[in-house]
């Protein structure tokens, strides 16, 4: 695993290291308003937009569950082994793709 050097600086007033307080360890950097320097990696502005896209993400949709359940308890929910087939293959070339990255 690569671990990146790039970071972003974000400073607050609210938070302290551990070694600030207690005096022990070697001294943070402290920026004008007096509160500690935290490094944000690229990685973690990446899982916070993720974060909100899922939170944006709509939950299940329990109409076309209700509609999908009650055409099997009918017998009129059809399978096409072709679609399933062909939305199974591309999902793994999706998955082999996004490992080649």
């Amino acid at each position: 695993m690569k671990i990146e050097s790039s970071t972003k600086t974000v400073t607050s007033g609210s938070v302290s290291s551990g070694a600030a307080r207690t005096g022990k360890g070697p001294s943070s950097p402290q920026s004008s308003s007096g509160g500690d320097v935290v490094q944000l990696s690229p990685l973690s502005t990446q899982l916070q937009a993720l974060g909100s896209s899922i939170a944006d993400t709509p939950g299940v949709d329990s109409a076309r569950v209700a509609e999908i359940r009650q055409a099997i308890a009918e017998g009129r929910f059809k399978v096409n082994p072709d679609v399933v087939a062909d939305h199974l293959l591309q999902t793994a070339r999706e998955l082999i793709q996004s490992r080649k990255s």
